[in-house]
């Protein structure tokens, strides 16, 4: 078929014009304001992007036309539609679906579904899952909310049914899931796939993991996020409950147990078989620091993970990816040894260059959770000694809101200095950085955000980008002040 995307460029959409594109479907889309990873990688495959949102896309007259989230029923000052192609697409009564259900119907149907949600660390843990059964041998699919490494690519659709690999043992529960009497397993190819808690389309105003049917599910964290769509930490939590709900009794559900909030979740309801990681007590736990450390399964050393990542928080995640694994018969020393060749994924502590002995690092961090323990990844890295220049905007709706601000000095205790750009704030950025002191400065614009970070900066510094968005380009344009 030909499906028109709007909101190509957005990760999920990105991903899912790749997956459309490598089953032989053609791929068309339109995006406003596009920025790389996503769109370098929609170009490398070839797919046609078309900048706005005009009515007169409806010429290209798709099978059917595939709605991002981005796109509302909103209207500018003067009335006009902020959206025209939607408004045609309505009127026309032509056909149109969200990307979550196009995925579920075209891609996932039939599948073992390995999901990994959480508030952070989504996309890495999902890249990480995605490595160890590549590594194992089970060819999995995958769609990522970003660009893992690894495999250079955010989705594919991956192998058909292949035999298991000699050092793939099958538990019981994969077992009775996957095989029939006489049938050679697995009887489904694998996929892996971010879920997000994010609404599904102005439509479909559900969660979009709610969408994917997981026979496997990991659920990394939970705090309050996304303020422009749900009211409380509460109003979350249900939306994870609708997906523990829809995993099979034969599944499982992957836990992380210091978080008191998934146990609230997991208290509502649950019929799958548990697995937890984290904490003292937990199936898998860690022994060590994040760059080396031994997994322990039920107080059992199984595996010793030693890798390029740093920080608590991917320790955690690597924890949830072998529990996750070992569910379809990937043994923890197994994913270990994948972890071991892990690369994270680009925009995640990604190093975009050093100039006079001063590293550029970008990352996606946002919230303030994300923020501190990616800064807390970093200090444990480069050690106490040399300094950190955090440069952040708060991009996400939820910061834009003002809702988490009070958190965001302390988020950033492990920095030497701040500086955050407050351009499409409606808060005052340096009344709540004023606990800071002289550490935190504000910038409303990327060039004067520049010039302060350039007139600090010294060698041995490490400058870390952290925003959800392009930044304005920030990162490109700080080594290219550092060279002058």
């Amino acid at each position: 078929m030909h499906i028109h995307i709007l909101g190509i460029c957005g990760t999920f959409m990105g991903g899912l014009a790749a997956l459309a594109r490598e089953a032989g479907h053609t791929v068309t889309g339109c995006d406003a304001g596009v920025y790389p990873p996503m769109s370098d990688q929609l170009r490398a495959l070839g797919i046609e992007l078309i900048e706005g949102f005009d009515a007169c896309q409806m010429a290209l007259r798709p099978d059917v036309f595939v709605i991002g989230n981005v796109v509302s029923r909103a209207r500018l000052p003067d009335g006009a539609p902020k959206f025209p192609l939607m408004e045609a697409i309505l009127d026309a009564g032509a056909p149109y679906t969200s990307g979550p259900q196009w995925l579920a119907e075209h891609v996932l149907h039939g599948r073992h579904v390995l999901a990994v949600a959480g508030t952070h660390g989504k996309t890495t843990t999902t890249s990480m899952l995605a490595w160890i059964l590549e590594k194992a041998g089970l060819q999995p699919g995958f769609l990522v909310g970003g660009v893992p490494v690894n495999f250079g690519v955010s989705a594919r659709l991956g192998g058909g049914a292949v035999a298991r690999p000699a050092q793939v043992k099958e538990e019981p529960a994969q077992q009775a899931a996957d095989t029939e009497p006489g049938a050679q397993p697995p009887r489904h190819p694998f996929f892996v796939i971010e879920a997000d808690e994010y609404d599904t389309a102005f439509f479909d105003k559900r969660s979009k993991f709610v969408h994917y049917r997981p026979r496997t599910a990991i659920l990394n964290n939970l705090e309050f996020d996304h303020a422009d769509i749900f009211d409380d930490l509460a109003a979350i939590e249900r939306q994870f409950h609708h997906l523990v709900r829809t995993v099979p009794s034969s599944g499982r559900v992957v836990v992380n147990g210091l978080e008191d909030s998934l146990t609230r979740v997991l208290h509502a309801g649950c019929w799958s078989e548990v697995r937890s990681f984290g904490s003292a007590v937990s199936d898998f736990t860690a022994e060590g620091e994040p760059g080396h450390f031994d997994v322990l399964e039920r107080g059992a050393r199984v595996a010793t993970v030693q890798w390029s990542l740093g920080g608590v928080h991917n320790q955690l995640n690597a924890l949830a990816a072998i529990a996750a694994a070992s569910h379809v018969g990937v043994s923890p020393a197994v994913a270990a040894q994948a972890l071991g060749s892990f690369q994270n994924v680009k925009r995640r502590m990604e190093v975009r260059g050093t100039v006079h002995g001063i590293t550029v690092y970008d990352d996606f961090a946002h919230h303030p959770t994300a923020i501190r323990t990616t800064l807390d990844g970093l200090r444990r890295q480069i050690g106490k000694a040399a300094r950190i220049l955090a440069v952040f905007e708060p991009r996400s709706n939820t910061m834009k809101l003002g809702t988490m601000k009070a958190q965001l000095p302390g988020s950033l205790d492990d920095a030497d200095l701040a500086f955050c750009h407050t351009g499409g704030l409606d808060w005052d950025a340096r009344a709540v950085l004023a606990p800071m002191g002289e550490r935190a400065q504000v910038a409303a614009s990327i060039d004067a955000l520049v010039a302060q970070v350039r007139a600090a900066a010294r060698p041995g510094d490490h400058i870390l980008c952290m925003s959800n968005g392009g930044f304005g380009g920030v990162h490109a344009r700080l080594l290219d002040s550092l060279r002058k």
